[in-house]
């Protein structure tokens, strides 16, 4: 199973439409499983960075298989280790909000990333789109996790 253009298409749309209702200038960014760029849109009026910052949360998101904000205590446990293998893949491994995986059916397809608002700006419009979008938003705690069972707890 594959994500397919128009799966990334949808989510792009829908996350548009909820920076319009924000009165947001938004980057959006969808991925493949492994990473490898489905689509990726800057509004008009968003910053300059916002594109590789949403690209940045999409590739975490998918290639850790974890929403981008359950990479936080990771990231605070093992500092050193997170710091190395976030430099290793084709863009940095981020711990914030605003990374969704998508994953449809127990298969991981993918990740979405959202910049350009504030941290749960960019995580609720994240999770609208990919609930809406058919995508699973149920994910369980890493191994070692602290009293976090999944990211709707």
């Amino acid at each position: 199973m594959t994500l397919s253009f128009q799966d990334a298409r949808v989510l792009v749309d829908g996350a548009r439409e909820h920076a319009w209702e924000l009165g947001k200038a938004l980057s959006i960014a969808v991925v493949d499983y492994g990473g490898f760029i489905v689509l990726v849109e800057r509004m008009d009026g968003a910053r300059p960075m916002t594109p590789s910052i949403a690209l940045a949360k999409a590739y975490s998101a998918a290639v850790m298989q974890r929403p981008t904000e359950m990479l936080e205590n990771w990231r605070q446990s093992d500092p050193v280790f997170f710091t190395q293998v976030g430099r290793m893949g084709q863009h940095p491994i981020v711990a914030t909000k605003g990374g969704y995986t998508l994953k449809r059916d127990d298969v991981i397809l993918g990740g979405i990333g959202i910049s350009g608002g504030s941290p749960d700006e960019d995580q609720k419009i994240c999770e609208a789109v990919v609930t809406a979008a058919g995508f699973s938003v149920d994910f369980p705690a890493w191994a070692g996790a602290r009293k976090e069972t999944s990211t709707r707890g």
